[in-house]
């Protein structure tokens, strides 16, 4: 079982020929939410857009990218109805590789007037095609939990994988521990949520340290941005490590996001979402924008703040 589809040993990936401009943060697409992965000499974004459909997006290059086909759509989920909602939106996908296929979870609203849901799909391939597994991963919304913004992640310790879930009104954030078939709960671990935690939660490993990434704040104005907190395991107990993505004067409310590292050169990356062209603090309206930047950390592994220009 692989931690995440970006950490595998992959080949025909051009990155370190990427030139300086392209390592910054160019912005491609709307969208919002997006998941970031290597697989098959490619590199995939998996992001929200119109609450229809969820498809996939690839690049060999990281500046020119093509859409997929659709991966998931209401017709493909058989319970979709099953809480009889006039309407229902798809947002916040997250594609796994393990036990070798790929898994790509998902969030399926409204979350009012009836509670949003967890889905999983299991897929041949980082495009497709995909079949959902019949029934919601987790649906247990309400009580001051909202179940949307699924990130599972690997542990390469003691290859357990984990659902990390949560947030927007009610900012409280769940974990549960995944059977080995990747569709279904072994149980949950009870965390603590970190200090402002809001929503889209990620984690991720790197020598020996857990990071544990999330958006804090109102996605529609300036106080969106990403904070992180650390740990000896998956799980917690979180030490608060501050902000490290925040509005500046060109781009507002940067969130909910995924790191990348590459396989080939160890270089890591963020995709994540912004507001382009607003001149005031918000609320926005209108479509936000898939962007890239690049990761640095410290020597004492914090990560260090990141520029979005």
């Amino acid at each position: 079982m692989t931690r995440r589809i970006g950490f595998g040993a992959l080949a025909g990936l051009v990155l370190a020929a990427l030139p300086a401009s392209a390592q910054d943060a160019p912005s491609f697409f709307d969208g919002a939410d997006p998941d970031f992965e290597v697989a098959e000499g490619q590199y995939w974004l998996y992001p929200t857009f119109g609450g229809k459909t969820l498809v996939a997006w690839h690049s060999l290059d990281m500046q020119k990218w093509e859409k997929g086909p659709v991966l998931l759509d209401h017709g493909m989920i058989p319970w979709i109805g099953d809480d009889h909602a006039p309407e229902h939106r798809l947002w916040a996908p997250d594609m796994v590789r393990a036990n070798g296929r790929y898994y790509f979870y998902y969030s399926i609203g409204p979350q009012n007037p009836t509670p949003s849901r967890i889905g999983v799909a299991t897929c041949d391939g980082p495009a497709g095609p995909c079949k959902d597994s019949g029934k919601p991963l987790v649906n247990d919304g309400g009580h001051g939990f909202e179940a949307i913004d699924p990130a599972v992640f690997t542990d390469p310790r003691s290859g357990r994988s984990y659902l990390y879930a949560g947030g927007s009104a009610g900012a409280t954030l769940r974990v549960w521990q995944l059977k080995p078939d990747m569709v279904s709960i072994d149980h949950e671990v009870k965390v603590k949520t970190p200090e402002h935690f809001t929503e889209g939660s990620f984690m991720f490993e790197r020598k020996g340290t857990y990071y544990l990434s999330y958006s804090s704040g109102n996605f529609r104005d300036t106080t969106y941005s990403v904070h992180y907190a650390t740990a000896s395991s998956p799980v917690g107990p979180w030490k608060y490590r501050g902000a490290i993505l925040v509005s500046d004067a060109k781009y507002k409310g940067p969130g909910h996001h995924a790191f990348l590292r590459d396989p080939k050169d160890g270089r890591w990356y963020i995709a994540y979402h912004r507001w382009e062209g607003q001149p005031h603090d918000g609320p926005y309206t209108g479509s936000r924008r898939v962007a890239i930047t690049s990761v640095t950390f410290g020597k004492d592994g914090s990560i260090l703040p990141i520029r979005m220009d």
